[in-house]
């Protein structure tokens, strides 16, 4: 079931959202050679908590252990933070992360370099934000989610970039994860109609090389099949008559 929004329903998980675009921009300077993933995932938590009310999403969420989901390189998603992961200069990091704030719950992800990364890897994190950016200038009333999916996937065929397919957005609110879920392909004028009032975590995941993936023995961590780098974004967003409202920013 698809449950709408009201505008302070809204407001609200821009609230929690708030934290969230915090945490982003604080977190590049951090992302560093020589920095583990355990460390990140420690402060995250911290500067979640210091926020009155505010807790980690995922922290124990299906048995997640941790704040952050930190995906290195051929890591597509759902990475679990060690002390014994240490970042190395040229490696990507995805980092996806949810904030729960007065019963609901705002979602986002970042893919960040540490420090300079080869150019076919700098212009795939570039074109996965684009894509995202597309995405969500479709998340109108009236549109389809086919609309935000052949947004998604346009550029990355252009580029030439596997579209993770076993994994894709979804609705959020009161729970994490809600309906509808959003997948980062499809057909224009295809699909659910977009109502005023959904709230959608619209989350791209290109590959540089196959869109295949299998889970790793953690049963958690998601990788690429041909070990080429993945980035990942995500932005929370609103369907509202006044257009697409990004609530993680």
């Amino acid at each position: 079931m698809i449950h709408l929004k009201s505008a302070a329903e809204i407001d609200t998980i821009a609230r929690a959202g708030a934290i969230l675009a915090s945490l982003w921009r604080a977190i590049p300077d951090r992302v560093a050679p020589g920095v583990s993933t355990g460390e990140l995932d420690r402060w995250a938590e911290s500067f979640i908590r210091s926020h009155p009310g505010a807790e980690p999403a995922f922290k124990g969420l299906y048995g997640f252990p941790a704040t952050l989901c930190i995906s290195v390189n051929h890591e597509v998603v759902h990475g679990i933070p060690s002390s014994r992961r240490v970042l190395r200069e040229g490696d990507i990091v995805s980092v996806d992360c949810g904030v729960k704030l007065e019963g609901f719950y705002a979602d986002a992800a970042v893919t960040l370099p540490v420090g300079p990364v080869a150019e076919p890897v700098a212009e795939l994190l570039e074109l996965t934000q684009l894509a995202l950016a597309r995405g969500i200038a479709e998340a109108r009333p009236g549109s389809r989610l086919g609309d935000v999916g052949a947004a998604i996937q346009e550029v990355a065929d252009g580029a030439g970039y596997g579209v993770v397919r076993e994994l894709v957005g979804h609705g959020v609110g009161r729970q994490p994860h809600e309906e509808p879920q959003v997948p980062n392909f499809g057909v224009r004028g295809k699909g659910l109609k977009l109502l005023e009032g959904m709230v959608l975590a619209i989350e791209p995941m290109f590959n540089l090389g196959t869109a295949t993936v299998r889970t790793l023995p953690d049963r958690w961590t998601v990788v690429t099949a041909d070990r080429k780098v993945s980035a990942h974004f995500e932005h929370t967003v609103a369907v509202t008559a006044g257009g697409p409202r990004i609530l993680t920013i």
